[in-house]
């Protein structure tokens, strides 16, 4: 299953180190990032596609872990299944 996942917060540093791991735990492919730093180094932005695999971790359980990790951090983790993210920005 294809998802988008979105972090935004105060930059710091171990945000994609803490990410990528829960992602790595729970059997996802990173396929694709992208990762800025807005504001003169104040706020944190990281897009990424990854490929979950459901036998190892479903949607929700990836869910779960990634909000847990984005509160530990201060940060706003959001994760969508591919095709929801499409439609929702299709013009």
């Amino acid at each position: 299953m294809k998802c988008v996942i979105s972090v935004l917060g105060k930059d710091r540093s171990g945000v994609v180190a803490a990410i990528a791991t829960v992602l790595a735990d729970c059997g996802a492919n990173i396929d694709d990032i992208s990762q800025t730093i807005l504001g003169e180094g104040r706020m944190f932005s990281m897009t990424m596609m990854v490929s979950l695999d459901v036998t190892t971790a479903d949607f929700n359980t990836v869910q779960e872990r990634l909000t847990v990790t984005g509160e530990s951090l201060g940060m706003q983790v959001l994760i969508q299944r591919e095709d929801v993210f499409q439609a929702m920005y299709q013009i």
